[in-house]
Order: structure tokens, then C-alpha cells, then sequence
């Protein structure tokens, strides 16, 4: 099965988690491409057609990104809203994307305790990832449980163990990489 990873990640060269996740994704074994939106469109211009050729070349859809104000970075964001698009999405001829997997997998700086309704983001996660859910559904799209880790920001002598983080990103690979197998036995 060919999975494709869309990466959003505005400073995926200084993050420790997403690029310790991307790393063991590479070594999985899978067949797995990675488009790196903040590197391919620093202008936010898209390639519909190329990323969209992507698309269809995928069995498997993951989207890598961290947390950004409960929803994803900006470029991702974009780059839905250009892809997606009517009669290739969605529509009456927008049948393309049925049946493949989407997986939302994502790094998360707070802890767990603070995503419930007395924490002080008081929505669960899977909440706050209502509309990529809602976004499968409409493209027919299966919607994977989403992955994420908590704890995965580093910041030195403030917050976290950047061997802490590193380990934690690679439970949260193992774990899609995981999941990738058991698609592919499918």
C-alpha cells in the first residue's frame, strides 16, 4: 500500500517530535511519500494538480502536523482548501479520494490532563478534530482514530527533556507505523 504523508510544519527543522516521527516513518519498511508543505510553498501557492496526482497515487493519507490553536498550521489549511476541490473531492464527480484512508496524526505540547472538560482546554482532542472528520466524511474518506502524543514540546530548561520528547515521538511513530501494517494485511 502506498501511504502518503502530508507534513505541515512552519520550523520542522527545529522541532523534535514531528522531525523524530518523520525519521522513523522513512525507516519503516512502508512505502511512504512525504510532501513537506512549508517546504514546497514558502508563497502558499499550491500545485493542485501535483498534490492532487499524489492523492490518487496514495492508498493511505496521513497528515502530520503539530497542534497549532486546536486546529492545524496554516499551510495545511491552505492546502485543503485548494486540493479538495469541487468534483474531485467532493460533488457530483467528486468521487476520487472514496475509500482511501485518511490517519490525523499529531504532536500536542499541553498534557492530557488538559484536554478534558475541567482542563484548561476544556475539549477533548478528537473534539477539536471534528472538522477533519466531518472533511472525510464529505470526500469519502475512512477516518482513521486519530494518533497523538502529548508532551512533545521542547523547550531547553524549561520544558520537557529533548530525550523525553525523542522518545515519546518514536511511540507515536511505532504506533502509525503500526497501524500502516495492519492496513496493508487489509
Amino acid at each position: 500500500m502506498q501511504t502518503l504523508v502530508i507534513l505541515a510544519h512552519p520550523t520542522f527543522t527545529s522541532s523534535v517530535a514531528n522531525s523524530t516521527i518523520i525519521e522513523q516513518l522513512k525507516k519503516s519498511g512502508h512505502a511512504i511519500t512525504i510532501r513537506h508543505l512549508d517546504s514546497l510553498y514558502t508563497d502558499y501557492t499550491i500545485d493542485v494538480a501535483a498534490e492532487q496526482a499524489a492523492l490518487l497515487a496514495a492508498d493511505n493519507i496521513v497528515f502530520q502536523f503539530p497542534f497549532y490553536w486546536y486546529s492545524a498550521p496554516a499551510t495545511l489549511k491552505n492546502w485543503l482548501d485548494k486540493v479538495l476541490s469541487f468534483n474531485f473531492a467532493y460533488g457530483p464527480e467528486g468521487d476520487k479520494l472514496k475509500g482511501k484512508n485518511l490517519l490525523i496524526s499529531i504532536t500536542l505540547g499541553g498534557p492530557q490532563e488538559a484536554y478534558t472538560p475541567l482542563g484548561y482546554n476544556h475539549f477533548k482532542v478528537t473534539d477539536l478534530l471534528l472538522p477533519f472528520e466531518q472533511t472525510a466524511y464529505l470526500t469519502g474518506l475512512n477516518y482513521l482514530a486519530p494518533i497523538f502524543t502529548h508532551g512533545c514540546v521542547y523547550i531547553p530548561g524549561i520544558s520537557n527533556a529533548k530525550e523525553e520528547v525523542e522518545a515519546r515521538a518514536r511511540n507515536h511513530a511505532q504506533r502509525v507505523v503500526k497501524l500502516l501494517g495492519e492496513l496493508a494485511k487489509k
